[in-house]
Parts: C-alpha cells; structure tokens; sequence
C-alpha cells in the first residue's frame, strides 16, 4: 500500500514541488498551508509521515510537534528549518522530531530523509525481529516498540524519536558492538559524513536518563576504538 505523507508548509510553491516529487514516487500527498489546517490533517487521518516546517502562520511547527506527539497513535515527523534556527531545530526534536533538514535543501537530500525515515519506521514496528517479546525487559528497563514507551523501575523514562530508536535497537542486539558509522547508517536511516559526534551526544544524553550513574554506565558501554554495545547479560 502506498505511504500517505503530509506536508504543512506555507510556502506554497515549495509545497507543491514537494508534492510533485513525491507524488513520483508513489507516494500519496496531502497539503496545508497553514499550522491550524495543518494540524487539523494530521489529527483527524492517518498518515505515515508528516514533513513540518517549524515557521507557520497561526500555529507554528514547534506547537504541532508537540501535540502531535500527546496522541498516543505515532507518526514520524521531518520538520524543515531555516538555517539561522538552531534553537527551534534543536527544541523540534527533542520534543519528538525524527529528524530535520535545513533549508535551502536540495531535493535529492529530503526525498533521501523521507526514504529513510519510512525505511527504519517499518522495520521497527513491521518486519523487525518477529520473535522478540511484545515488551523488551533488561535490568530495570522496559521497553515497548508498539507504544514507543520505555520505563525504568516502573516509572516513564522521557525519550526523544531518536533516543527510543537507538535504545530499541541496542536491545534488540545485546552485545554486538556498533561503530559510531553503523549506528548512523541503521538508527538515523543514512550516512551522516563526518557526523559521528551526533551518536556521541544521543548517547550520552540517553545513559543521563537510564543509567544510575552515567560516568559508569551498565547498560550502553563504550568498546574503546571501535563504539558501543548494550549489555549481554542479565543485570
């Protein structure tokens, strides 16, 4: 079945570029112009992806980010930034952002996101791992790929799209050691050149939230020259 995306952009010629091109790939394509209709779109369907821009009339993307992700159904979302927003890029996903480009951008670039992303979201919630338990326990943790929740000693342990993925797939491989390269390559979807810090400060912030001493970490360690694994073995 053919992925349904939606774009809220408001640049309107943008817009419907992007839909041309993404139309060519079979994709089906929704368009708002504005936040309100926008967010209107993505609450009352169903969509496999939802590209955002963050700098909208009414009600801006930073906003639909944020209630799109109170539902308890999950969409991944690509927000698109101006260059000069750092602050907002970096607010966008760590409330729930899969991922950004920023503007100008070329085509081949977004649609590359866009493959990506739907890539590794039907691989985690499809075809990954079919006699995996519905919930993954290790130590104190739990984690739910249906839901995208994971709690430590029963409590809620706050996630951004990008940590919940790289804890699910360390646990969903414990013991096998990832370079920094090949955790971009399969949780971020591709090569992110020269980019390997970014795996760095992911985990990082990730040990802040499950580890009960981040310094001496149980759970993700670090093999030295070569990246990380996840522990192998009951804690």
């Amino acid at each position: 079945m053919s992925k349904k995306i939606l774009i809220i952009e408001d640049n309107r010629d943008l817009a419907r570029l992007l839909e041309s091109h993404l139309k060519d790939l079979a994709y089906q394509v929704d368009i708002a112009f504005d936040g309100s209709s926008g967010f209107a779109k993505a609450d009352s369907d169903s969509y496999d992806l939802v590209i955002l821009d963050l700098m909208l009339p009414d009600l801006d993307g930073i906003e639909i980010c944020r209630l799109l992700r109170r539902k308890s159904s999950y969409v991944p979302i690509l927000i698109l930034t101006a260059k000069s927003s750092e602050t907002d890029r970096v607010v966008g996903l760590e409330i729930g952002a899969d991922d950004y480009v920023t503007k100008p951008f070329s085509i081949r670039e977004l649609l590359a996101r866009v493959k990506a992303i739907l890539r590794r979201v039907e691989e985690l919630t499809t075809g990954a791992k079919e006699n995996m338990p519905a919930v993954i326990r290790v130590g104190a943790i739990a984690i739910d790929p249906e839901k995208r929740s994971a709690t430590l000693g029963g409590k809620p342990v706050d996630l951004t799209a990008k940590e919940f993925d790289l804890l699910l797939h360390f646990a969903r491989n414990p013991g096998k050691v990832y370079t920094r390269s090949q955790l971009l390559d399969t949780v971020w979807g591709y090569g992110y050149d020269g980019y390997e810090h970014t795996v760095n400060s992911h985990i990082n912030r990730l040990r802040a939230k499950i580890e009960k001493d981040p310094a001496h970490p149980v759970y993700i360690i670090t093999v030295w020259g070569v990246g990380y694994k996840f522990i192998d073995s009951e804690i």
